[in-house]
């Protein structure tokens, strides 16, 4: 046992260093990358591995971006003054809830999406996707991130409204809906043919734009990925504020659009935008429901 962590901590020590080495190379020889670049450079140039690097990184991103950006909802339950905020504020997540469904997210992570991730590179790659450095300038990034977001929502909306037919919903969909009332952690409760299908959107819709454009960082696909899961845990928290995005952007889904959703298992199909919904007529709200009635009255008293 002695000589085992005797083995391992001379090679953590000497693993470390190599890093730093890495680094101080690529400071070397490109003095014209920020930081961000050189960490980024020393990282594939250590690991001798680009699959390999990109897939550690891809995972390890995921897992912080979603649990992290989960624990500030988790947070915000257990303190009461944010209840009057809480949308369905009769359903409150239980501790028990919550860590039940962290532990069966996890398990599809390592199980469904870990698989994904590992050939994710070869896949990126051959589409043309660049991971060398420098990165594209922050303009072109956000235009590209707000595409994707139009993409995957056009995706999101068809295949979500699609699973809610009868065997497709009870085949595949049902396990989404256990949590009536969602919270941020049960964003990505799903079962594994869903998270598959749907994670064709947010990795399909930059895989196709590379594929067309042939222009496309790695990097910028990781922003997407984070702005997707935020979209994606802030949905499904169970709280809409006076600041919350959408009452700045009137089209933005969010919480409330959501929410109503799981509660009433029916309409507000799409992800992060309201248009779809409101174009083809499958919005859940209270007054979507009142007008859609109303016009079956008059159409009834009409026939008559």
């Amino acid at each position: 046992m002695e000589s085992f962590i005797e083995v391992t901590t001379a090679h953590m020590n000497a693993t470390i260093p190599a890093y730093f080495t890495a680094l101080d190379e690529v400071t070397k020889y490109n003095v014209e990358l920020n930081i961000a670049e050189r960490l980024w450079a020393a990282w594939y140039l250590w690991m001798q591995n680009d699959t390999l690097a990109t897939g550690i990184m891809s995972f390890v991103m995921h897992e912080v971006v979603y649990f992290g950006r989960s624990l500030p909802w988790i947070i915000i339950g257990m303190i009461p003054y944010f209840n009057k905020y809480k949308i369905q504020d009769q359903k409150m997540p239980t501790w028990k809830e919550q860590m039940n469904c962290a532990f069966i997210v996890l398990i599809s992570h390592f199980t469904v999406e870990l698989p994904q991730i590992w050939f994710f590179h070869p896949i990126a790659t051959y589409c043309g996707m660049d991971y060398g450095t420098p990165f594209p300038s922050l303009g072109k990034m956000a235009f590209q991130i707000c595409v994707f977001f139009v993409m995957e929502d056009a995706w999101h909306y068809w295949l979500h409204r699609s699973l809610h037919y009868g065997p497709l919903y009870r085949s595949i969909h049902k396990m989404h809906h256990y949590y009536s009332a969602p919270f941020g952690l049960a964003a990505e409760y799903a079962s594994p043919i869903e998270v598959m299908l749907l994670g064709l959107g947010t990795v399909g819709a930059p895989a196709l734009w590379c594929y067309f454009t042939g222009d496309l960082h790695l990097i910028t696909m990781y922003l997407w990925i984070v702005a997707r899961l935020f979209q994606a845990v802030d949905a499904h928290s169970g709280y809409d504020f006076p600041w919350s995005l959408r009452n700045f952007l009137p089209f933005w889904a969010g919480a409330e659009h959501h929410d109503v959703h799981h509660e009433k298992f029916i309409g507000n199909y799409a992800s992060s935008f309201r248009w779809w919904d409101k174009i083809l007529d499958t919005e859940a709200s209270a007054e979507a429901r009142e007008r859609r009635r109303g016009e079956k009255l008059a159409k009834a008293k009409k026939a008559q």
